[in-house]
Parts: structure tokens; C-alpha cells; sequence
């Protein structure tokens, strides 16, 4: 994986508000090996004032990888919070050279 996009290109069958689905659509086109930050997403999605709601809608996703909430990262670059720790993001982010 260091460097290489894997193909994520699964069919999912997640039980999600409308709201995670347009998050978690928007994180799968975040290009391998960037990041965004949480406001950016939320700005991104045409809800600016969402910034903790897509923190929290990234904390609810079940499927990592597939679903790429570890290139959400606070404004000022720091890591954030991950559903599977912040070690296994800095990893994730660091095969990915973001």
C-alpha cells in the first residue's frame, strides 16, 4: 500500500442518516494521499456551520479504508480523533506519503 492506491471500490450496505451517507460519499472522493480538514468536508457538502457533525458522522464510520475518515484532519493539520486510534491514522496517512 506505501504510495499505491488500493481500489476501494466496494459496493456498501451501511445503515446511515442521509447526512453520514453525503459525509462518507464526499470522503471517498478525497484523492489518495490528501487530506481535508473537518470544516473543509463540511464546506464541502454545502454545510459550513457542520464542522462537529461531520467529526461526528467520520467517528461513526464502520467501514475504514472503503470509507477513508482518516484523511479528515483538524484545521491546523493535527490529526484528530480516529475510530481505531490515532496511531493506526498517522499509519494509514503515512502509507498514503499524505
Amino acid at each position: 500500500m506505501r504510495g499505491q492506491k488500493l481500489s476501494t471500490a466496494l459496493p456498501l450496505d451501511i445503515q446511515a442518516t442521509a447526512f453520514q451517507r453525503q459525509v462518507w460519499s464526499y470522503l471517498q472522493k478525497i484523492p489518495f494521499g490528501e487530506t481535508r480538514s473537518y470544516a473543509a468536508v463540511a464546506k464541502g457538502i454545502g454545510r459550513p456551520s457542520a464542522t462537529r457533525a461531520v467529526a461526528r458522522a467520520c467517528a461513526t464510520n464502520p467501514v475504514a479504508v472503503a470509507i477513508p475518515c482518516h484523511r479528515v484532519v483538524r484545521k491546523g493539520g493535527e490529526m484528530g480523533g480516529y475510530r481505531w486510534g490515532v496511531e493506526r491514522k498517522r499509519t494509514l496517512l503515512e502509507l498514503e506519503q499524505a
